[in-house]
């Protein structure tokens, strides 16, 4: 089993990346929306990028030429009926999900292997929705998509070693390092993140620092890039509170369970970087961390 032409749906920052560096590893590729408006903003999206590696001298142009012509946007899934490999990256929702792969199990050839890119979801019960059990796993990449190195390739407890051999190949071809995992909620990554930044966020609730402080602390002490509550902002405050939603569902323990601040933040509608206000207001030059959050 080899993987030599690959689909992605889903034309967003993840569908785009995802898409972008399979062409940009020598494979054709079709990215697939469902309006033609979105495909073309996907491809706009991978052009840009693409073109300011050009001007940082991160790429040639030759490889940037040879990318686009790899690639090919679509509103039609019968697009994908050749593909080896087709990636789901749509919207975090189960039942949208399931419905999707199921349309696709009968588009898309017996051989083709499935995958979603989700960040929590069960692969199981996605799974559930076609006839390829054994050819169905999970590829987490992370954002943004051609920068970050990581990839979780998650298999279930019916997926047949070749089809996990051909994907780990895959990762590996687009210049990503792969970590095999399981089906498990929260898979390797958010299964200890995620309660690394709930409990920030109950240290802070509890008066142990400032947000500043606890960012400061992280960083300088442990190492980290950037602290918990600057990466709470980065990644979304909703997208936090929806996955340690499903894993306190699976789990019930405690360290799962979102801290009151972060469900009240939520419903206020500050969700971070992308809303300019999270744990920190972006309305100034400089973030400035909202410490009264707590008063």
């Amino acid at each position: 089993m080899k993987i030599r032409t690959v689909g992605v749906v889903g034309s967003g920052l993840m569908g785009s990346g995802i898409a972008q560096i399979s062409a940009q590893a020598g494979l054709p590729t079709v990215m697939l929306d469902v309006s033609r408006e979105l495909v073309d903003k996907g491809v706009g999206r991978i052009e840009g990028f693409l073109r300011g590696g050009v001007e940082k001298g991160k790429l040639t142009e030759a490889t940037k030429i040879q990318t686009l012509s790899l690639l090919k946007g679509s509103t039609d899934l019968k697009d994908l009926s050749d593909c080896d490999l087709v990636v789901e990256a749509i919207t975090e929702n189960l039942q949208a999900k399931r419905e999707l792969f199921a349309k696709l199990d009968k588009s898309c050839a017996p051989s083709a292997i499935f995958a979603s890119n989700t960040s929590s979801l069960s692969i199981t019960e996605m799974m559930t929705a076609t006839s390829r059990p054994a050819r169905f796993l999970g590829l987490h990449f992370f954002n943004p998509v051609p920068l970050m190195k990581l990839v979780e390739v998650i298999r279930t407890i019916v997926t047949e070693e070749e089809a996990e051999v051909a994907v780990l190949d895959f990762v590996r071809k687009a210049g990503k390092t792969p970590i095999r995992t399981s089906d498990r909620t929260g898979f390797i990554v958010n299964r200890l993140l995620v309660p690394y930044i709930l409990d920030a966020i109950r240290a802070l609730e509890e008066g142990v620092g400032t947000i500043e402080e606890i960012d400061a602390g992280m960083k300088l002490g442990c190492g980290h890039p950037m602290g918990p509550f600057t990466l709470l902002d980065f990644v979304g405050l909703d997208t936090t509170y929806f996955i340690a939603g499903i894993m306190f569902d699976e789990f019930k323990e405690p360290r799962f369970a979102a801290p009151p601040l972060l469900k009240r933040m939520v419903l206020a509608g500050m969700l971070g970087k992308k809303t300019g206000k999270g744990f920190y207001d972006y309305s100034k030059e400089s973030p400035v961390p909202l410490n009264h959050l707590t008063d």
